[in-house]
This record gives structure tokens, C-alpha cells and sequence, in this order.
């Protein structure tokens, strides 16, 4: 629900993404997370026997989530520095423990390791839903897997297709995208502690040349904050393509989001397929008939959005300088959030709208109909040969026939005529029954059913199961 206030409140934080991803990118997230760097780092300094005390890093942990931020912009506006604002917010709170907060790190290690750790969960997340959405369409393409309904080349009307069988392409492209995330999830690293150009000059100097203690320091880190690696070398900053991976995985989505959706919009149109729609719902302000497709129309825009916002990691990696410059920072702070926050908006849609689409079969065999002449001709063409005519001959015939039922069609308004026209024409012999038996919508559908079956059973349910425990019992239950 929007809320009116007197400054600007980015939409996806106000209308768009989910409590859970919000809290992912919310300052209490991001601010705890420091501490809770600042903490694995006094730990690990201690164990490997740097002068920390136990009782200090007792004093960080007791302070991680009760934070001023009051206080930390006070001492912002003083300092002119993030990082070492929320030190001294932080010191005031641990007096103790002040002395060694942030011991031999750069800002880039609560900055960086934070910011990875925030992808991380913000991936998860946007996994999480994935699986739920390939449940509600697995639902749908099994309910109408043998249901034919015309399909389009150029968005001009080809062989029969069904209605469960589109489905399993767009499934097809999100099974796509879920390898990706799975798959970026299994390749983010931490950035470690490796000092202002990372070398890690300042923490071989705190443990007087002990390079294996060092290297030890980063892998406590690692542990403590629940990630499997660190990266091998960096300058002060991880490398921004780390960034362009994560947000090209995210486009990777709203691509197919935005696929789906567009077809949606089409087949709304052709009021065949629907999106749902609110009992007290208004359509248009000023036309009340209007049902105009609103959640796709959403989905698009919002994926229009991510997928231009794709650039900007992408100009940040090519442009950096050396070990580091600071351009990167003003942008990372709203490109990578937001591509989060649209693509989890995206995705709350995406599930929306698969879990109540409407079908209208009579409108779809009807578009079927006025077509499916032109389809059989090929079969009605077989069967007249079969009974002794010319090929060739009764190819030009249904050539000229076509034409004919196609400027009735197309100029003069009226229904398609072929089948009467074919059982006219001596040439064929065949009555306008036998005729009429090949319009059966059935015999031009091929393996549709049973492609959708094979790629449920083959492709789906093993990522249902994988993923029982995000979807529940019921999501998992998957008849084929």
C-alpha cells in the first residue's frame, strides 16, 4: 500500500519488493553486518594471538543490533567517513573493546564482505521463489497439456500448439535462470582481509611476518560468516565484476519475466488467456468494461528497469583504476539494492499471476476454427491423393481455394469457407463430412502432451523435490 510522505521514498521500497528482501538491503541489515565482521575479526585476531581479549569480543557481540543512527550521522557529518562514524558509534557503546575495533582492516572489509554477504541472501531469496513459481506453472501446464490452442510464428497464426505446453517454455527459461543462481551462489567469495591495495601488508605486520597466520585470519573470517572462500587476490575492493555476474544473473530473470509477461499481454488481447482479476478491480479510470493486463504490464516495466540497470556494474568493472578508485561506491549503493528489490517485485508478481490465470477454451477453439482450414489443407491434400488424384494438381487447387477463402476472410468479413469451397470443387470428390473429420484439433497438436509430460517429470519435479522443504508438501505433488 502506498503511503504519502514529505521526501521521496524510492517505489520499490514503498509499493514494489517484499518485506524480506527490503530487510536484506535495510540499514539494519547492512550496519549489524559490519559489527558482526568486526567481531568475527577481533575473534580471529584473539585466537591467533593478537593482544584481544575475550571479554572484548564479548563486548562487540552483546552490541551488534542496538545501533544510533542518530549518533552515526552526527559523527559522519564530523568525520566525513562512513566506516569510521559507525567505529566510534560502535566504541561508544564497547569502551572496552574501542582500542581494537576495525584492528589492521580497510573500510572495504566491512563494506565489501558486507556487500557480498547481502547478495548472497538476497540470491537465496530470489531462488526460493523461483522454485515456488515453476510449482504454480507446473500446476497449470499439467492441467492444460492437451488443451490446443493455436500457435504463432511472427505472431501470425501457425501449427497448433496447447496451453500447457507454452507454459513449459516459459518454465523452461526460469529452470535456465535457476541454474544461474544456484550457480553464482556456489562461486561468491568474500573479499577477506587484504588491507588498503590487498596486499595485506597491515596484518602481516600485526603478526610480525607470520604469513600462515595471515592467511589463517581470512579463513576464520570466512567461517564465522558462513561463506566457503575468500577471493585469492584483490586490490582493495573485490573485483566489480563480481557485481556484473550477480545483476546479469537478475537480468537473466526479468528477461524471462518480462517474455512471459509480454506473451500474457498478447494472449489477454486475444482474450484467450488471462491474467487475474479482482472482483471490485478497475481496469481503466475512464472505460469500466476495460480488463487491461496491469500485472504484466508491471512485470515488464519493472524488468525493463533491471535490465538496463545491468550497465552500470558493467561500466563500474571496465573503469576502475588500479587497486582502486571511489566512483564505484555512490553507484553500488543504488545499483546493485535495486536490482534486488525489482527483480524480488518481479518475481511476487510473476507468482501472483501464474497461480490464477484464466483460461477461456471456447475463445480459444473458436480462433482455432476460423485457421484450422488452412492447417488441414495438407492432410485433406494426402487424402485426395489416396483416393486417385493428381497431386500436383489438387495443390493448385487448394492453392487457388485458399486465396479465395482468404479474401473472404481478410476483405469481406465473413467466415472462413475453405472446407465448403474444397467440397464444391469435383476435382477433390470428397463430401463436406469427410472433409469437416480432419478439423479435429487433436490430430494437429503432436507430442504436446507428451512433452509436457516427459519435461514435468524429467526436467521439474527433480527441482520440486530439491526444493520441498521452500514449496511444502503440497507445492511437490506433481501429477503427470
Amino acid at each position: 500500500m502506498f503511503l504519502a510522505t514529505n521526501s521521496y521514498e524510492s517505489p520499490l521500497s514503498s509499493r514494489y519488493a517484499s518485506p524480506e528482501m527490503l530487510y536484506i538491503f535495510s540499514a539494519d541489515k547492512k550496519f549489524s553486518t559490519w559489527r558482526r565482521l568486526w567481531v568475527a575479526l577481533a575473534r580471529a585476531e584473539m585466537e591467533l594471538g593478537l593482544p584481544v581479549t575475550q571479554e572484548q569480543v564479548d563486548e562487540l557481540e552483546a552490541h551488534i543490533t542496538d545501533i544510533d543512527y542518530e549518533k552515526a550521522a552526527r559523527w559522519e557529518a564530523k568525520l566525513r567517513h562512513d566506516v569510521m562514524a559507525h567505529v566510534h558509534t560502535y566504541g561508544e557503546l564497547c569502551p572496552k573493546a574501542m582500542p581494537i575495533i576495525h584492528l589492521g582492516a580497510t573500510s572495504c572489509y566491512v563494506g565489501d564482505n558486507t556487500d557480498v554477504i547481502q547478495m548472497r541472501e538476497g540470491l537465496e531469496l530470489v531462488r526460493d521463489k523461483l522454485a515456488r513459481l515453476l510449482s504454480r506453472l507446473a500446476k497449470f501446464a499439467d492441467e492444460y497439456k492437451a488443451l490446443p490452442t493455436l500457435g504463432f510464428t511472427h505472431f501470425q497464426a501457425a501449427q497448433l500448439v496447447t496451453v500447457g505446453k507454452r507454459a513449459t517454455l516459459w518454465m523452461n527459461d526460469l529452470l535456465t535462470d535457476l541454474e544461474e543462481v544456484e550457480y553464482r551462489l556456489s562461486t561468491l567469495k568474500l573479499l577477506g582481509s587484504k588491507g588498503t591495495t590487498g596486499t595485506q601488508a597491515s596484518f602481516l605486520e600485526l603478526f610480525e611476518g607470520d604469513h600462515e597466520k595471515v592467511k589463517a585470519l581470512e579463513e576464520k573470517i570466512a567461517k564465522e560468516m558462513g561463506l566457503p572462500a575468500v577471493v585469492p587476490v584483490s586490490g582493495q575492493t573485490y573485483s566489480r565484476k563480481m557485481d556484473y555476474n550477480v545483476l546479469s544473473t537478475l537480468a537473466g530473470i526479468a528477461q524471462s519475466a518480462s517474455k512471459f509477461a509480454t506473451d500474457l499481454r498478447l494472449l489477454c488481447h486475444l482474450k484467450e488467456v488471462e491474467e487475474p482479476f479482482g472482483k471490485n478491480q478497475i481496469g481503466s479510470s475512464a472505460m469500466p468494461y476495460k480488463r487491461n493486463p496491469m500485472r504484466c504490464e508491471r512485470i515488464c516495466s519493472l524488468a525493463r528497469y533491471v535490465l538496463v540497470d545491468v550497465q552500470n556494474p558493467a561500466i563500474t568493472a571496465a573503469t576502475q583504476w588500479f587497486e582502486r578508485t571511489l566512483d564505484d561506491s555512490a553507484n553500488r549503493r543504488i545499483a546493485i539494492p535495486e536490482a534486488f528489490l525489482a527483480v524480488d517485485a518481479i518475481l511476487n508478481i510473476y507468482i501472483n499471476v501464474a497461480s490464477g490465470l484464466v483460461v477461456h477454451p471456447r475463445v480459444i477453439e473458436r480462433h482455432i476454427m476460423e485457421e484450422l482450414p488452412f492447417m488441414a489443407s495438407e492432410n485433406i491434400l494426402m487424402d485426395a491423393v489416396k483416393r486417385g488424384g493428381n497431386r500436383q494438381e489438387l495443390h493448385e487447387r487448394i492453392r487457388v481455394l485458399s486465396q479465395e477463402a482468404g479474401h473472404n476472410v481478410k476483405d469481406l468479413g465473413l467466415p472462413n469457407n475453405l472446407i465448403d469451397l474444397i467440397a464444391e470443387d469435383p476435382a477433390f470428390g470428397m463430401t463436406k463430412e469427410e472433409l469437416t473429420a480432419h478439423l479435429e484439433p487433436a490430430r494437429y497438436i503432436g507430442r504436446c502432451p507428451q512433452q509436457v509430460e516427459e519435461f514435468l517429470s524429467g526436467c521439474v519435479a527433480p527441482v520440486l523435490e530439491k526444493y520441498a522443504a521452500v514449496l511444502g508438501e503440497k507445492d511437490t505433488e506433481l501429477t503427470v
